[in-house]
């Protein structure tokens, strides 16, 4: 049933709605099982006759505010992170995707949570945001969604309370793959398929900057358009179809603009023709365009669009500038055959998680913490050992163990 709704009112493929399932009960039971390994207090070595400890609190109310492209394995996600950490929640959900949210709610009531540590709130993002961002009662906030919303929310946050709310923000990027002469064409074909235009490129994840060493570029170009015609675009419920949907019609029609203004300004622009007897639904055809230079793509595109940059191998040093320049660091795939190329860009390159030698979307819980630097998030990674840590406080404790006897000693007490 929660595979029928991912299709349904989000517009996944059958293949993405069962890893959004499963995704969704990784996230709570990583959570839970890593919640009962911080229940006890923390013993911390201390001087002779000192006992020290550690403990942990919850901070108090959270809103958590999820995305539509993930509404069930984010919206459990956060939830589940605020539980177990002794925070009640609020749940904000994307108007897109308030169905999902409600029966995940439901499940989650059925399962023993209280409604009143639990509540749902549909409805107007903005509406509900300005209403409890100010709110002296809420102790922090969770939103995976936009740089730009995230920003929003910080703004309001130090703007209307006195205490610092902790923002625990997982926004989007400017996702580069870079490939040397040395990679495995079909192998590159395959992953950048993949990355870019997997879910219909609406992953936070999804690669949108293909950066191809001059010296291989023209024959995988080649391969990727060939590639690119072999993709079925259509009905998410049909097994079949690899790209579903965009999620609506303001989504499609931004990204129809993006296109539409770079066919003046790009080298070339390649589209797959869509299929003829569509069902409703706002499909968008599969895109690569290629540019002279990085700088001409400004902002994220967030859709089945990837844009395409040679460059020699003279060039690596301002490559990896120019990805630490957009201020985005959430993902970047490399590809190349030279472990030390590899290491070389992965230790100057700002972002939160690298992908060599595979493709760059599906990170897993508990394996692969995700989560992105810069304008790309505020950390810790979700999915993994230290997201809880962000909804809790700590307290320490320190006694003197020997302090009665030696202090009236020397007040000279009996």
């Amino acid at each position: 049933a929660l595979m029928a709704l991912c299709v349904r009112e989000a517009g996944k493929t059958i293949v993405d709605a069962e890893a959004e399932v499963r995704e969704a009960v990784d996230f709570c039971r990583y959570y839970a099982a890593l919640a009962e390994s911080l229940s006890a207090p923390l013993s911390l070595p201390g001087c002779v006759g000192e006992e020290n400890q550690l403990s942990w609190q919850a901070r108090g109310p959270f809103l958590c505010i999820s995305p539509w492209n993930f509404p069930l394995a984010i919206f459990c996600g956060q939830a589940m992170a605020a539980l177990v950490t002794g925070n009640p929640v609020l749940l904000k959900p994307a108007e897109q995707t308030s169905l999902i949210a409600a029966i995940a709610t439901k499940l989650f009531h059925r399962a023993g949570v209280p409604e009143a540590a639990l509540q749902l709130l549909t409805g107007d993002g903005p509406c509900i945001a300005n209403a409890l961002l100010p709110c002296s009662k809420l102790k922090g906030v969770a939103f995976t969604g936009s740089t730009a919303t995230a920003r929003s929310i910080h703004q309001v946050l130090a703007n209307s309370r006195d205490e610092v709310v902790p923002l625990i923000a997982e926004t989007g990027g400017q996702n580069a793959m870079i490939v040397d002469s040395t990679a495995l064409p079909e192998q590159v074909v395959r992953d950048v398929l993949s990355s870019a235009f997997g879910s219909a490129g609406q992953r936070c994840s999804c690669l949108r900057l293909l950066y191809l060493q001059e010296d291989i570029a023209e024959h995988l170009i080649v391969l990727l358009k060939d590639a690119m015609t072999l993709l079925q675009v259509g009905d998410p419920a049909d097994l079949s179809t690899d790209i579903g949907p965009v999620i609506s019609a303001q989504a499609a029609g931004k990204l129809e603009t993006h296109v539409e203004h770079m066919q003046d300004l790009a080298e070339s622009v390649f589209r797959i023709p869509l299929p003829q007897g569509l069902p409703s639904g706002h499909f968008v055809a599969p895109t690569l365009i290629e540019l002279a230079h990085s700088s001409q793509l400004k902002g994220e595109v967030f859709g089945p669009v990837l844009h395409v940059v040679r460059y020699s191998a003279k060039q690596i040093d301002g490559l990896i500038e120019a990805i630490n320049a957009t201020g985005f660091g959430l993902t970047l795939g490399i590809h190349s055959r030279i472990e030390a190329f590899s290491s070389y860009i992965a230790e100057r390159v700002k972002v939160g998680n690298i992908y060599i030698n595979r493709h760059m979307t599906g990170a897993v819980v508990g394996s692969q913490p995700f989560g992105g630097q810069g304008m790309s998030g505020t950390g810790f990674k979700a999915g993994g050992p230290h997201y809880l840590y962000r909804f809790m406080t700590e307290k320490s404790i320190s006694v003197d163990t020997t302090a009665a006897g030696g202090n009236a000693s020397l007040l000279g007490e009996d």
